[in-house]
């Protein structure tokens, strides 16, 4: 999201800004998790 306004994503649509490493764990896990404690294993 590059405009900050509400209703840009859509409908009840939310952004969260990550890291890149957080973005591939929650990409691997399937929802976003801390990777300061997070498994590959989990």
């Amino acid at each position: 999201s590059n405009r900050n306004f509400e209703g840009r994503q859509g409908k009840g649509g939310r952004t969260h800004l990550m890291s890149p490493e957080m973005a591939a764990a929650a990409a691997i896990a399937g929802h976003i998790v801390d990777v300061r404690t997070w498994n590959v294993e989990d």
